[in-house]
């Protein structure tokens, strides 16, 4: 069973975001990570690879 990570996606000075950031990480486990990390690549890997939109 995978437990849902939460993001807040709020506004707020750069230092405190990272903060929160680095809090969020810390409390997932090694499988969570990885699982996020994989999430990162394969979104990256889909807009380098997505057909570009003619006007």
């Amino acid at each position: 069973m995978k437990a849902k990570v939460t993001t807040k996606l709020n506004h707020a000075n750069p230092s405190k975001m990272e903060s929160r950031y680095i809090d969020e990480i810390r409390k997932m486990s090694p499988q969570q990570r990885f699982d996020k990390l994989m999430a990162i690549i394969e979104i990256s890997f889909l807009l380098k690879t997505a057909k570009k939109i003619s006007k």
